[in-house]
């Protein structure tokens, strides 16, 4: 009895035939190294519709001219219209040479670019991701389908494995070039191939399937980061974003930095303690020292807001150090200390509004009053222990109110 079971090449054919159910005929550019996985996509695309094709010559291996001659007669055999390019690479290594293939692939006439990354690249992608330490957006790995600067990349062997690649082109008797370089494990990617990937198959047989089902993981995650971002943004009645300027905003905003600054649709938005925290761009005019002489209020343009004074009994600046005329509203300049509770020890301006929540970005343009040197109040944080009205006298109680 016939095994009713499919060759592994068919994983090709169907896999190829999924992408193109979904692209409705659009214009196919295929980038075409010459190794075994670029003509196994070109070979399979080229057998079920119209497609283009395009060689990068980094000119970066002593083969490479051989490469492009190669490309040329697999091209004509097949009928596709080949793109040759000449690129200079900055530096030899692989991240320079990606960057200068897809800038000149970027200015080909195309609607859809595939490539032709398989389920071993996306598993070492993610593997190498993880042992440089990246966070959830190199977890994903590479999308099986992205924009690409206003048009579309796809990659339509993503779960594909190296073997069925392998089965394809022998089963029609393909040819392709050999990179040297990959027979090298000085290179990261290819030291994983040679030397982790065999061990990690002996205990783990699919390690490749958990790693790509771990990155779609992640990246549904970061679908759904996206949307939720700019939900908050329109919430915030600021306009969408461009996709790419989106993906920027994520990444900075999930890098935990604390002078992390975003500057959107006339808004500045910024992360702290783990919140996104949006406010309208601030006036960064020079602010010059304000005195102030017992007036209910102090209008404060400089720093979008006003100060006011109210009377209390008990409470606030003790109103000998008013009548003195020698308090001034100024900003911080670093090294302040302040003592608002008389029972604990005076501490840094800067420990006092971590206590308290401020972010960094807020504290350099708060009003400070001050006598002399000495820092007598600050927002938020209250009066120092030294200026403090007795119980039996009417203080000045200050309140900063943001008006703009």
């Amino acid at each position: 009895m016939a095994s009713s079971r499919k060759p592994r090449s068919a994983e090709v054919t169907a896999a190829v035939g999924r992408t193109l159910a979904e692209l409705h005929g659009k214009r196919i550019l295929v980038g075409l190294s010459g190794g075994i996985d670029s003509v196994v996509l070109l070979h399979t695309l080229a057998q079920q519709g119209k497609v283009a094709a395009a060689h990068i010559h980094h000119g970066l291996s002593p083969s490479a001219d051989r490469w492009a001659r190669f490309c040329r007669r697999l091209c004509k055999q097949l009928g596709v219209p080949l793109t040759v390019r000449r690129v200079r690479v900055a530096k030899r290594n692989e991240a320079a040479a990606r960057e200068a293939r897809y800038a000149a692939l970027r200015k080909l006439p195309f609607e859809v670019l595939a490539l032709a990354h398989h389920l071993d690249d996306q598993a070492e992608t993610v593997l190498m991701n993880l042992l440089r330490g990246a966070g959830p957006r190199g977890a994903r790995g590479m999308p099986k389908r992205a924009s690409f600067h206003g048009r579309v990349l796809v990659r339509p062997l993503l779960d594909v494995p190296r073997e069925a690649i392998t089965a394809y082109a022998r089963e029609h008797r393909l040819k392709w070039v050999e990179d040297e370089s990959n027979a090298s494990d000085a290179f990261t990617r290819n030291f994983l191939r040679l030397r982790i990937a065999p061990l990690l198959s002996e205990r783990y047989p699919r390690w490749r399937e958990a790693l790509a089902r771990a990155a779609r993981h992640f990246g549904r995650a970061e679908v759904n980061a996206s949307s939720a971002l700019r939900q908050f943004l329109a919430d915030q009645g600021l306009r969408a974003p461009s996709e790419a300027k989106l993906v920027e905003m994520l990444r900075q905003l999930t890098g935990r930095g604390s002078r992390t600054l975003i500057e959107h649709d006339g808004a500045e938005v910024r992360v702290y303690r783990g919140q996104v925290v949006v406010q309208k761009q601030k006036d960064t005019r020079a602010f010059h020292p304000v005195a102030w002489h017992g007036e209910r209020k102090l209008v404060l343009p400089e720093l979008g807001g006003e100060l006011r004074f109210r009377r209390a009994r008990g409470a606030g600046i003790d109103p000998k150090w008013v009548a003195a005329g020698a308090l001034h509203v100024k900003l911080r300049s670093g090294g302040e200390r302040l003592q608002p509770d008389a029972r604990r020890p005076r501490r840094t301006l800067k420990n006092l509004f971590q206590e308290a929540g401020v972010p960094p970005w807020q504290r350099a343009r708060m009003p400070l009053l001050y006598r002399g040197d000495d820092l007598v109040w600050a927002p938020g944080l209250g009066i120092d222990s030294r200026y403090q009205s007795a119980q039996n006298r009417a203080g000045w109680v200050p309140e900063w109110r943001v008006s703009c």
